[in-house]
């Protein structure tokens, strides 16, 4: 085989596209190109799936007299950062014939060391909802992913720790003892695919409760009456009445989010990359403080 395909997923925003990673192999001195509309930590790409490969058991790419050519589809879509790793690494083992699986209905989002480990990525979660609405079946992501991934119904979420270790779950059976022969370090090992993520809802501690505040009546009021409407609030006025702590103790009156919230608010800790391995459960604070200064003309 001298052409191969896997599937990835990137975000955009809170969106996300599912990406295509096709191989070609040929005959020639040695290049390998990335085309498709890849940034900088795309291109790196190269480097880092060379030498994981390398330490995971396989020759490496670069010790070929061959031409290798990454597209990733569609062209049209800029591909960022370093989700395409996991991916492209099993899409080029298929295609030098290193490896035999089927990959579909199979989504890969990883970042590889040079070791091989697999390492974490943003946005995860907003891929794997992508992925469902696509129709796949199984996604393939790093341990510190698994939580955020596991809450997508539908999906088996497999957590995988490095290359060999994926390698190791999705070759077939039939071929395992072919597979050992060539590669030694690799044996047949099927991986438990995670259970679904338990919702259990959690208080940030913003170091103030609603209890806390004393006087301001009014505001308290409208406060209140907007938690039990779920109305927006804007609060305006000079610096040091008291805005930003009431905005910190109004979330301490909110009632926890519901199962679709708290998929949108995950999601946008995610792709920010600020989720730190915890769900957001409940109404999250965000102080902005756009200064101004007066003009005269």
């Amino acid at each position: 085989m001298a052409f191969a395909k896997t599937y990835s997923a990137q975000t955009d925003y809170l969106k996300a596209s599912i990406i295509t990673l096709e191989i070609d192999l040929g005959k020639g001195l040695h290049s390998f190109s990335i085309v498709g509309l890849p940034d900088k930590g795309v291109e790196e790409s190269r480097d880092r799936i060379s030498a994981a490969i390398k330490n995971s058991g396989f020759k490496s790419p670069k010790n070929k007299n061959q031409k290798v050519v990454v597209s990733l589809a569609p062209a049209d879509i800029k591909k960022e950062g370093p989700v395409f790793d996991l991916g492209m690494a099993l899409a080029y083992l298929l295609a030098s014939e290193d490896i035999y699986f089927d990959p579909k209905e199979k989504i890969f989002l990883g970042e590889l060391s040079l070791d091989g480990k697999v390492r974490p990525v943003t946005g995860t979660l907003a891929c794997v909802i992508e992925a469902k609405k696509n129709g796949f079946k199984e996604v393939y992501v790093a341990p510190e992913n698994a939580k955020e991934a596991s809450l997508i119904e539908g999906v088996d979420v497999f957590a995988v720790k490095n290359l060999t270790e994926v390698i190791a779950h999705l070759i077939p059976k039939d071929l395992v003892a072919e597979h050992e022969r060539g590669t030694p370090n690799l044996k047949k090992k099927s991986l438990q695919k995670q259970p679904r993520t338990e919702i259990i809802h959690n208080r940030t501690d913003l170091g103030v409760d609603f209890s806390d505040i004393k006087s301001q009546d009014s505001a308290k009021r409208g406060l209140e009456i907007g938690a039990a409407g779920g109305h927006n609030m804007a609060m305006s006025g000079p610096p040091g009445t008291g805005k930003t702590m009431l905005a910190k103790a109004f979330s301490t009156i909110l009632p926890d989010l519901s199962f679709e919230h708290i998929l949108e608010a995950t999601a946008i800790h995610s792709v920010a990359g600020i989720l730190k391995g915890s769900l957001v459960t409940a109404p999250p604070l965000r102080a902005r403080r756009f200064p101004a200064t007066a003009s005269s003309g």
